[in-house]
């Protein structure tokens, strides 16, 4: 005897409906995906409601904003990997150690696509799907760290609440590696949640100086403290070109590294403009 489908299935099933577009009216809901009226009218609701479907003045249904946004996301996600992956096969190529993308979703850091290192005691503790609260991590911690201040402090409190499983963390110890981060232009994230193990990442900004994801380089600690300074520059460049194309304008990974400003207070909003670079003739430059 077939099991009844739960609740998520029976929203789905009319997600799917939706989608047919002579599917407009509860009747037509109901009759396409099996579920009787009453069902599929209260499922509508909670779609609605939720704004995964629509319903205007004539009682007509349709797809809501929030399925564009996650097909937007899920899109731009895509995209982010395919412009990453050859930077993680070239730092891997020079480095020899594990190179990662990351990305925020929903108050998480998710590794999106990871270049195993090929060197002995190589970082293989992160796999693509691996998720961890934000600033558990170098790259999820480059994320956090360059989030505008009100949403980072936010994001922080969070994080707080998640962190049973980081015994050597808490939110004050993850405010300091921020403040360092910023300081410095990138992450230096050791020992924290693997002995002798840790990461270096910068984070890749959009046009508005936001973070889309972090790019970073796990390795024992020993390595990443001897080569800090050339993995912080490959990276910067590395991050650049990801951010540039991201924008839709070229720059050649092997061109201008980057280096780090300072706006505001004296160093205390430090960020990597390797990431998001002058447009200003080379002759302004300072």
């Amino acid at each position: 005897m077939p099991s009844r489908p739960s609740p998520v299935q029976r929203a789905l099933a009319v997600l799917r409906a939706l989608s047919d577009p002579e599917v407009r009216r509860m009747s037509d809901v109901a009759r396409a995906t099996g579920l009787d009226p009453a069902t599929a009218s209260r499922m509508l609701d909670l779609l609605v409601q939720e704004g995964f479907a629509t319903r205007d003045e004539m009682r007509r249904y349709g797809i809501g904003p929030e399925i564009f946004q996650l097909a937007d996301v899920a899109q731009r996600r895509a995209a982010l990997r395919k412009l990453a992956r050859p930077a993680l096969q070239r730092l891997v190529a020079e480095f020899g150690d594990t190179a990662v993308l990351t990305e925020a979703s929903r108050g998480e850091a998710v590794c999106s696509d990871v270049e195993p290192g090929t060197v002995p005691l190589s970082a293989n503790y992160v796999s693509v799907g691996t998720r961890r609260p934000l600033g558990v991590g170098a790259g999820s911690l480059a994320v956090l760290a360059w989030l505008p201040a009100p949403e980072r402090t936010r994001r922080l409190q969070q994080t707080s609440r998640k962190l049973a499983n980081y015994p050597r963390l808490d939110a004050a110890a993850i405010a300091a590696e921020i403040e360092a981060a910023r300081l410095r232009g990138h992450v230096m994230f050791l020992d924290w949640v693997v002995e002798g193990m840790g990461g270096i990442a910068v984070p890749i900004l959009d046009d508005q100086g936001r973070p889309i994801g972090a790019l970073s380089v796990a390795a024992q600690t020993v390595r990443l403290r001897a080569r800090e300074a050339v993995l912080a520059r490959r990276l910067r460049a590395e991050a650049s070109h990801i951010a540039s194309a991201w924008t839709g304008s070229a720059l050649s990974p092997q061109g201008e590294a980057g280096r780090v400003t300072t706006r505001g207070t004296a160093r205390g909003t430090a960020r990597v403009t390797a990431v998001r670079l002058s447009r200003r003739p080379a002759q302004q430059r300072r």
